[in-house]
């Protein structure tokens, strides 16, 4: 999942809104056993050991955490790595410059088109990706009270009776409600034409793809979401749309030298 604007999210992984910070989060794929991903035993204490040796670490961590003679520590790799990850902001793609810039050559006709059928009635994606970064409700300063959306898109129907694979079934295994069968967190489209494959277990391989599950309203399965149901596009409109999308695209964000490995 992308971290683009990464620190207003209101809840963190797929499938739970319990994880609400990014230290919660990043103890997952550090700690997990069920699937192993970083596969950090014993608290971390090798990686610690490891990071504590590194060139210029040390010294960064004191000055950091001046208040720990144990600067170097499994709590503070995660919160520098944390505090790393919330200056990841992007706000200058196009779209961003036509809207809250009102710079009028900053998108091309096409991707207008593609703006007016993205949030119309008839496509409806703005029903679940809306807000400023394309994903429901954010938090920040003053507004830290909402939750995550969370959404079955018709992507599975394994059963006839809109179930999803056995091993990946979303909000349902947290919540044990079947209502909540095939509920993933709606994720940011913000340089979605950059991150693909697509939908939460990478299943469709390109934008287009997204659009033809879309327009043929998913697997119209009784447990989707009511808003994921069959429109047409023309040949036209799906360029218009594939457009607006690409102007999601924040090259000065991407290109960041700021956020490349020294």
């Amino acid at each position: 999942m992308s971290l683009t604007n990464v620190a207003y999210n209101p809840a963190y992984t797929w499938a739970n809104p319990e994880v609400r910070s990014l230290e919660s989060q990043m103890r997952q794929p550090l700690f997990n056993e069920h699937p192993i991903e970083m596969g950090l035993g014993n608290g971390g204490a090798i990686a610690v050991r490891v990071i504590a040796q590194g060139s210029g670490y040390a010294q960064q961590f004191a000055a950091a955490f001046p208040e720990d003679p144990a600067a170097v520590s499994m709590d503070h790799i995660i919160k520098a790595i944390a505090a790393f990850e919330r200056t990841l902001i992007s706000g200058r793609s196009a779209f961003d410059r036509y809207v809250f810039d009102d710079d009028r050559a900053a998108m091309p006709e096409s991707a207008r088109r593609g703006m007016a059928l993205f949030f119309s009635a008839r496509v409806g994606c703005a029903q679940c990706h809306f807000g400023v970064n394309f994903s429901g409700r954010l938090l920040y300063e003053g507004h830290v009270k909402d939750s995550a959306i969370f959404a079955n898109t018709g992507l599975y129907d394994v059963d006839g009776r809109g179930g999803y694979p056995s091993s990946d079934r979303g909000l349902i295994e947290l919540t044990h409600r079947a209502a909540d069968m095939g509920k993933f967190r709606v994720p940011t489209l913000r340089n979605v034409a950059l991150t693909a494959p697509y939908m939460h277990d990478g299943s469709l391989p390109t934008l287009q793809d997204v659009l033809d599950h879309y327009t043929r309203g998913g697997h119209k399965s009784r447990r989707q979401d009511p808003k994921v149901r069959p429109f047409v596009l023309t040949e036209m409109e799906r360029a218009d749309m594939m457009a607006f999308l690409e102007s999601l695209t924040d090259r000065d964000f991407i290109e960041n030298p700021r956020f490349r490995p020294r």
